[in-house]
């Protein structure tokens, strides 16, 4: 059994893959722990999503979920509606969160990082508007104000940020 030490800082992201433990894994929001234990691998599997953890050893200590979408043009802000059409090509970040041994330490705005940067690297392929977040609480949602997203017209929570945003400002 390998020993790994607390203080260490966690890898860099990777995919997630059956050796991963998530098991002792807790962000403080049941809803995102859960989600990563029960349904993660299975949507890796499925390619419903792909979920990127950042761990010390092989205990999951962070993690983030991409998936792509398309949302309409009346449910999102002008900047991103403009010259598009009626569906508008999107990445939704699922899911983001840090285990409570990390919280407060900056760790977040580096997952969401490397989060935006593999969302510019499937802009760079396929055609994408934004990226799309539901914020699971207003918490989340000025966490990610703070990074460049900003509310849709049909909730608080429900944020973006321009593909043409994120190249100006990473």
């Amino acid at each position: 059994m390998e020993v790994t030490d607390p203080s260490a800082p966690p890898s860099s992201p990777v995919p997630l893959s059956a050796h991963h433990d998530t098991s002792n894994f807790d962000c403080g929001v049941e809803q995102l722990t859960v989600w990563l234990r029960r349904r993660a691998m299975s949507n890796q599997l499925s390619g419903a999503s792909r979920t990127y953890v950042v761990c010390r050893g092989n205990d999951v200590v962070g993690y983030y979920a991409l998936a792509t979408g398309s949302v309409e043009r009346q449910s999102v802000r002008s900047a991103v509606a403009r010259q598009m059409p009626e569906q508008i090509p999107v990445i939704l970040l699922a899911r983001l969160a840090l285990d409570r041994s990390l919280h407060g330490q900056g760790f977040g705005a580096d997952l969401l990082q490397d989060a935006l940067g593999r969302c510019l690297q499937i802009a760079d392929i396929a055609g994408v508007r934004a990226v799309l977040v539901h914020a699971i609480d207003d918490k989340a949602a000025s966490f990610y104000r703070r990074h460049g997203f900003r509310p849709c017209p049909v909730s608080d929570l429900t944020m973006t940020v321009t593909i043409k945003d994120l190249r100006a400002s990473l």
